[in-house]
């Protein structure tokens, strides 16, 4: 038995990695978005996720995975870093997609009640292998949180149907 819980970080990534590969299906290197387009083409209003994970391997498949599905993607590695990004200039981000369990002083549930401190609408997108049994106590309103493992294809759907609901009236 011990070899089998010895093994499940190595089985989650290959299933994260085997699902990442047969989400996207497109060997070419093109995306969703540049096959509406035209490769090469700029597309315009392209939406920007604000990603936060502090491992870098999750970092790359999340980012592939929202590139396949028609986003773009700034990564931070910290809450702090992504404060920093939120509130600059640089660019309009339109969804928070953050790990719980972060590096450094601030983690992914304080940092999504910050963000929406300034942005009471803004879409968050929870992601936690742990954390899952917190999000009714922690998490913010109208929020999506996926466990650990996911499909890349729920990340995408995750963060489509906040962008597409909107604010809710009161």
């Amino acid at each position: 038995m011990s070899g089998y819980a010895d093994d499940a970080p190595n089985r989650q990534q290959q299933s994260i990695s085997s699902l990442l590969t047969i989400f996207s299906g497109n060997q070419n290197g093109i995306s969703p978005v540049e096959l509406m387009h035209g490769e090469g083409k700029s597309v315009p209003d392209v939406p920007v996720v604000l990603v936060v994970e502090d491992e870098y391997q999750l970092q790359e498949i999340v980012e592939e995975a929202l590139i396949d599905g028609g986003f773009e993607a700034t990564i931070a590695s910290s809450g702090e870093e992504a404060l920093t990004l939120f509130a600059g200039p640089a660019k309009n981000l339109k969804a928070l997609v953050t790990d719980v369990n972060l590096k450094g002083g601030l983690n992914g549930w304080d940092l999504a009640r910050q963000i929406r401190e300034s942005d009471p609408n803004f879409p968050i997108v929870y992601m936690t292998g742990a954390a899952a049994d917190q999000w009714p106590s922690q998490g913010v309103p109208n929020s999506i949180l996926l466990q650990k493992p996911f499909a890349p294809a729920q990340l995408v759907t995750a963060v489509s149907q906040l962008l597409n609901t909107g604010p809710t009236t009161m």
